[in-house]
């Protein structure tokens, strides 16, 4: 969407103020649709910034979690888990980065049902490079400081605590 100008209003300001007219209190609607633009915004310009090093923002979140991994492996299920995505998602995920040698797949020996992914050295390699990338530019949310950051992460941490139990 950067290739083109950006437009003379803004549009989800414009359906709020027509959705104000025509059916009532327009905050919500608003606001979710906001979320939703920034969200695409952000995904495009990481997915921009990786393309170089071959991988997605989704892909990179996966070399991140088994990175961090105690053991240096996980199974599929938990990966699945604790980035909250469908089973049919880390599968795919984990194809394209074991045909990419980034990503290793074997089978847990204490339990044959289970499968692990763990990265290769090519995949540490690359996690570095994308994790570089990815400060540079600020994770793409360079136009807020500090304290705006924090702000906007507590007010969505909010609407996101159904994920979790504290």
């Amino acid at each position: 969407m950067s290739e083109r100008s950006p437009l003379p209003f803004d549009p989800i300001e414009r359906a709020a103020d027509l959705w104000s007219a025509r059916i009532g209190d327009a905050s919500g609607m608003r606001l979710a649709t906001s979320i939703m633009r920034v969200q695409q915004l952000l995904i495009a310009r990481l997915d921009r910034v990786l393309r170089p090093m071959g991988i997605t923002f989704a892909r990179y979140e996966v070399l991140v979690l088994l990175s961090f991994s105690r053991t240096g492996q996980l199974p599929l299920s938990r990966i699945g888990e604790r980035l909250m995505v469908h089973p049919t998602s880390v599968t795919n995920a984990i194809d394209r980065l074991v045909e990419q040698g980034l990503v290793r797949r074997e089978v847990d020996a204490a339990d044959r049902r289970r499968v692990l992914a763990s990265l290769t050295t090519d995949g540490k390699r690359v996690l570095r490079r994308a994790t570089a990338a990815l400060m540079e530019i600020d994770f793409g949310v360079g136009a807020l400081d500090g304290e705006q950051r924090e702000q906007a992460y507590d007010v969505l941490r909010l609407v996101r605590a159904v994920d979790f139990e504290e």
